[in-house]
């Protein structure tokens, strides 16, 4: 088993660029601990992306094939994100992420010149991120780790990957799979997550399950989301109707929780211009059914402006694409976290669904101090004129 690196205070929505890909091919190969963590890094997946199979519109998302890896593709994650209540009514926050990086394109890589399916071979590069939060508590813990795209078909186990049917994404044993034993249903309706890092007071982690009570939602033009004026983008669906339950545990104590929680599935070639440094990413719940993801990226839109995207989607599912036109994403007030300003305060509007909030952390210590660092919470949408609470969700803030 290769050497992980665990930390308690710690990205993204993540995406895995240069830098980081640097980092993981040291851990592949050596037991020294990761280098100094970086304070930048999300303008690699700028980068050339020649020879990786490019996300386009013209690529129909297929189910269940969609849910496991797509190995020619260069960056990909499964992205789990929950608002909880612990049985005294405390709110609680989660995150499990999975991310891959391809170190080698199927287009520029003949079989002949790819390394065999060893225990040691790495043809994909993985790092895995959990983290809970209740009050001014944080504590995240991060793993990585390596595999041979084709491991699989060669009866070799991996340690880890991502397989569509029945579902399974894992590092190690954190693993988000499938509870479903008919082989004629949707194996993505109804998963279990584990994920458990350290012991006695240390203990951190959960055990939860996770049942669909509506569709899977695509995003942008039937699953491909522009994310620059140029045209660029990926291929991109959630799960926004995630019933969840279980057991949190949180410095050695566990918890009886239950809530709401939204999964994204996205993958990509180059998912960000060379001009845009970074992105602001909502995923709210809103009290009466509705969901609204937005994000906004900084740079990269017209006349050299922010780009935004977003979808609204209404209780049974039914999705309104949002052009940049369509949406508003303005900051409003920054608090000091990690000795940077970060904005925690911001007003979100969809004009043609007479929709206005005010989006708020309540808790602003929620910086991820991983290999890659970013900033990621709970968060509260109000109505802007009677402070109402209209609904709960989560804002990840990259690049600052």
């Amino acid at each position: 088993m290769m050497p992980r690196a665990t930390k308690h205070a710690a990205p993204w929505r993540a995406l895995l660029p240069a830098a980081l890909l640097g980092i993981l091919v040291a851990l592949a190969g050596c037991d020294e601990a990761p280098p100094e963590r970086s304070g930048a890094g999300f303008a690699g997946l700028g980068e050339s992306t020649a020879g990786f199979v490019q996300a386009g519109p013209d690529t129909t998302l297929r189910f269940p094939e969609d849910h496991g890896a797509h190995p020619d593709y260069r960056i990909e994650w499964w992205y789990l994100t929950a608002n909880l209540e612990d049985e005294h009514g405390e709110p609680l926050g989660l995150q499990w992420t999975l991310f891959r990086q391809a170190l080698l394109s199927s287009e520029t890589t003949p079989p002949a010149e790819r390394p065999a399916p060893t225990p040691w071979a790495a043809e994909q590069l993985w790092m895995a991120h959990m983290a809970v939060s209740r009050g001014e508590r944080h504590a995240v813990a991060e793993r990585f780790a390596r595999s041979h795209s084709a491991a699989p078909s060669r009866g070799i186990e991996s340690q880890a990957g991502a397989e569509a049917s029945p579902f399974r994404a894992w590092l190690d044993d954190w693993e988000l799979a499938s509870a479903v034993t008919d082989p004629g249903s949707d194996t993505f309706e109804h998963l279990t997550l584990t994920a458990f890092e350290g012991e006695g007071e240390a203990r951190l982690g959960y055990r939860l399950t996770l049942t669909a009570e509506g569709p899977l939602v695509r995003h942008g033009d039937d699953g491909f989301s522009q994310k620059a004026a140029d045209g660029q983008g990926s291929h991109y669906y959630s799960q926004p109707f995630w019933r969840v339950e279980g057991e949190v545990t949180l410095d050695g104590e566990s918890h009886a929780v239950s809530g709401r929680g939204w999964l994204d599935r996205e993958w990509s070639s180059q998912l960000l211009s060379p001009d845009q440094a970074g992105w602001d990413w909502f995923s709210l719940h809103l009290d009466d059914g509705r969901r609204l993801m937005a994000f906004r990226l900084r740079g990269g839109g017209a006349d050299d402006g922010d780009y935004r995207s977003g979808s609204w989607i209404a209780p049974d599912g039914t999705t309104r694409p949002l052009g940049p036109q369509a949406l508003a994403i303005t900051p409003l007030a920054t608090s000091p976290v990690a000795g940077r300003e970060v904005p925690t305060r911001w007003r979100l509007a969809v004009p043609g669904e007479d929709l206005a909030l005010v989006v708020e952390a309540p808790h602003a210590e929620r910086w991820m101090t991983t290999t890659v660092p970013y900033w990621e919470g709970e968060v509260v949408a109000r109505d802007p004129r009677s402070g109402e609470r209209l609904g709960v969700g989560y804002l990840e803030m990259t690049g600052y």
